[in-house]
């Protein structure tokens, strides 16, 4: 019995500790505050850390490219890390743009791999910019399963074969639509803490 509750004690305070560990979700320019607060509850759910919605940073007019009517997320992810603090463990930026990486058309999101730093794009998530009429919540689960997919990379995730994890790279929409937000059994094995099985 002692033994028993002593091991009960230690699982405790572990899922507290991780508890008190905290991701950051800042908005970047004008972003939805009802899809931040889905973000960040969903997040929650899937990862053992609380997650705090700072206040957010300016428009990225520095990261415009003219010639490509796309921001750079090499430049967004340079100016998140500047928000890093000693209470943080992982900031994830939302910015309601188009970006790109060089070397690619566009990006659903980027994000240090084994880092502390993830951005999502939310332009190409949604309906409307294919000229497709609004489905909100096809936009919300696109948006989720991005933001999980990025912050997974800065746990030291790679891209997974299995097409229905998270970690699955997205080529297209049809991709992220397919995936669920979780991860798979093979990718949850290798992250630090106990995730959320679906």
């Amino acid at each position: 019995m002692a033994i028993f509750l002593l091991v009960s004690a230690q699982s405790y305070f572990t899922r507290e500790r991780e508890k008190m560990r905290i991701i950051y979700l800042i908005p970047i320019g004008e972003v939805n505050q009802d899809l931040i607060l889905y973000l960040s509850q969903q997040i929650q759910v899937i990862f053992p850390f609380s997650v705090k919605i700072k206040e957010p940073l300016p428009h990225p007019g520095y990261a415009y490219n003219t010639n490509r009517d796309q921001y750079e997320s090499d430049l967004i992810l340079k100016e998140l890390e500047k928000a890093d603090s000693k209470e943080v463990e992982k900031i994830l930026g939302v910015v309601d743009s188009d970006l790109y990486t060089p070397g690619l058309n566009f990006v659903f999101g980027q994000a240090v791999v084994g880092g502390k730093t993830a951005l999502i794009a939310l332009a190409r998530l949604k309906q409307q910019f294919y000229g497709l009429p609004e489905d909100k919540n096809l936009y919300y689960s696109r948006a989720i399963k991005e933001a999980v997919h990025e912050l997974g990379h800065t746990f030291g995730l790679s891209h997974c074969k299995n097409p229905k994890c998270v970690m699955h790279f997205s080529n297209s929409l049809a991709d992220t639509d397919y995936k669920d937000k979780f991860f798979c059994e093979n990718c949850r094995n290798k992250l630090p803490f106990k995730s959320e099985k679906k």
